[in-house]
């Protein structure tokens, strides 16, 4: 069982930079893929980025560019740098990770882009 809990959301003007973490619980951080996606008000939620347990990584195109995932096996954890943001970027961010059968959430952080 893995529990994730992410932080780092805010409030946060145009042009300007958030961090996420998403800090998991348990053993084997190293196995599991990880992914942030997010969830805007009345829309689908959408993947973002996605880390491979070997580092790479990928990014949906509306992000590219201007947001970095990466993790810390040591520390279990992972992060969403988040540079020059724009107002579409708000949403609610959650974390996954996943390995094989198995699928785990955290609870989400809210990030609002607005002046």
């Amino acid at each position: 069982q893995v529990q994730l809990v992410e932080s780092g959301g805010g409030l946060v003007q145009p042009g300007g930079s958030l961090s996420l973490s998403c800090a998991a619980s348990g053993s084997f951080f190293y196995v599991y893929v990880m992914r942030w996606y997010r969830q805007a008000p009345g829309k689908q939620r959408e993947l973002v980025a996605t880390i491979a347990t070997s580092g790479g990584t990928s990014y949906a195109d509306s992000v590219k560019g201007r947001f970095t995932i990466s993790r810390d096996n040591a520390k279990n954890t992972v992060y969403l740098q988040m540079n020059y943001l724009k107002p579409e970027d708000t949403a609610v961010y959650y974390c996954n990770a996943a390995y094989m059968k198995d699928d785990y959430w955290g609870q989400g952080t809210q990030v609002t882009v607005s002046s």
